[in-house]
């Protein structure tokens, strides 16, 4: 017999808020991957203060309820809407920027409505438009054909072209169709590389979406696509061709953080692919959401709805031999219990690969240069803290709980301990020297990018603590406004790229 409080039986799922601590009606609640919560919805009392001849107490007194508690996981790619984009939009206090899409999102000739043969025109409703010169990955689409990543010829938010994709025709795509701008590619010899970043003649930078502190990957699978110098240096320089933006002009893309090896090269006979993806930065906003857990394994399963839920604190680990993983502390205003779920339908999870924090760790970078020999970093844990608290008060409402959430500063801590191999990070701790920091994490053609583009060094002490053991020099570096991106915190995904 099953047990019914068995904790592999919980279900929780989740919505955006609009206002906060309302749910949306009839919400549409998408199933949270987690590995463990100790989220807690809970009544708090107080014991009467009178006197009794009889030593006894009267009954305790609710004086309100609390909601708060942690959610902990393992790093994926985090799809848009999904619950892990939603809690790193409630963290970071902002929106993601996401590059053009549409989607029929489980409904068949919705929002992609036809592709054309011959001419290669996708029909689709209005939204932000689709450039030309961008990459646009089709996928889900019926015939084979019309799934792939294909250049825009003619841009449209409602016709663009995609001349040479040799769509089949299809008057009804199905539920799954997606198209996805990932990149961009340049004419024949238009891309080039210059020493501090791409120049090109005809295609206009300045039209692609981009944004100053994004990170792009340099070059495509196939060699035509690709730098002739990336081309010869191989495989693993290939991979590892990523930059971030630092100033977007229409013949020129500056860049710095460039990869090792990284030259003029005037690209003849190049047709340059570029990818990136969608971004989001500490901001102001108010981004709550309803989490509900379901304890499946009851007869008549309860569900808890925990109202105004916002990401308070977030922790990311990324630790030798181990997953990637993350913890989101939340603290909300309202809740219930109740025998019926918010949704009994809900989105099942992502399937995204979990990140190895070794094995999918393409790149640590200090100050724009990947940490290597002798300084090799142990782990890295960013930390962040958006130290709210909780605004009571006497409510007309009656409401129990709190009224509001105040948010304090955004603090971003990082903890990096490193091999001890040469005195430059500890220079840098007793100078004050401003750096910045970045990781990356890829897995099957997806990408996340974690920067903090100004960080101190505020501790550390190199020691040796027995004998054969390694000397490691413990740094905790804290973040502060960088004045190129105005930001403590970027987040990149990129939703493919090759």
């Amino acid at each position: 017999m099953e047990p019914p409080m068995d904790s592999n039986r919980t279900r929780m799922t989740v919505v955006e808020e609009v206002t906060l601590g309302i749910t949306p009606v009839t919400p549409r609640m998408r199933t949270a991957r987690f590995t463990g919560e100790t989220l807690a919805f809970r009544p708090t009392f107080v014991t009467s203060e009178e006197i009794r001849d009889d030593r006894m107490n009267s009954d305790p007194i609710k004086i309100g309820e609390t909601n708060s508690g942690p959610v902990n996981g393992e790093l994926s790619f985090p799809v848009d809407e999904s619950p892990l984009s939603l809690w790193l939009k409630s963290l970071m206090c902002s929106t993601w920027l996401n590059t053009p899409f549409r989607d029929n999102d489980g409904v068949v000739d919705s929002v992609i409505t036809g592709l054309a043969d011959t001419t290669d025109v996708a029909t689709v409703t209005a939204g932000a438009a689709f450039v030309a010169g961008q990459l646009v990955r089709f996928t889900g689409f019926t015939p084979s054909a019309n799934n792939g990543v294909f250049k825009c010829t003619t841009g449209s938010a409602t016709v663009p072209a995609f001349l040479g994709a040799g769509f089949v025709a299809e008057a009804a795509p199905p539920a799954t169709a997606r198209m996805k701008v990932v990149g961009f590619m340049g004419a024949a010899a238009d891309i080039t590389a210059l020493a501090d970043g791409l120049g090109s003649t005809l295609l206009d930078f300045t039209t692609l979406g981009l944004r100053v502190g994004q990170w792009v990957k340099i070059g495509g699978t196939a060699d035509v696509t690709s730098f002739a110098f990336l081309v010869t240096a191989g495989a693993i320089a290939r991979r590892n061709a990523w930059a971030r933006i630092t100033a977007i002009a229409a013949a020129k893309l500056t860049l710095d953080n460039l990869p090792a090896g990284w030259t003029a090269d005037v690209g003849t006979g190049k047709t340059i692919q570029v990818f990136f993806g969608d971004q989001i930065k500490n901001g102001v906003d108010t981004k709550s959401c309803t989490i509900e857990r379901g304890f499946m394994g009851q007869a008549v399963p309860t569900y808890i709805a925990q109202r105004g839920m916002l990401a308070g604190e977030g922790q990311f680990n990324f630790t030798t031999e181990d997953k990637a993983k993350y913890t989101f502390t939340f603290s909300g205003m309202s809740g219930q219990a109740s025998t019926t779920s918010l949704d009994s339908a809900p989105d099942a999870a992502t399937t995204n690969a979990v990140m190895a924090a070794a094995v999918n760790v393409g790149r640590i970078a200090e100050n724009g240069v990947c940490l290597g020999s002798p300084n090799w970093m142990q782990s890295l844990q960013i930390s962040v803290n958006n130290n709210l608290r909780m605004i009571n008060a006497l409510d007309c409402d009656e409401t129990i709980g709190p009224v509001a959430i105040g948010k304090g500063s955004f603090d971003v801590t990082v903890n990096a301990p490193t091999y001890f191999g040469s005195d430059a990070l500890l220079t840098k701790l007793f100078a004050g020297t401003p750096s910045n920091i970045n990781t990356r994490i890829a897995k099957n053609n997806q990408a996340i990018i974690f920067a903090i583009p100004r960080i101190t060094f505020t501790d550390g002490s190199p020691s040796a603590t027995a004998k054969n053991t390694d000397t490691t020099l413990p740094l905790v570096g804290q973040a502060s406004k960088d004045e190129l991106t105005s930001a403590h915190l970027i987040i990149d995904r990129l939703e493919y790229f090759v």
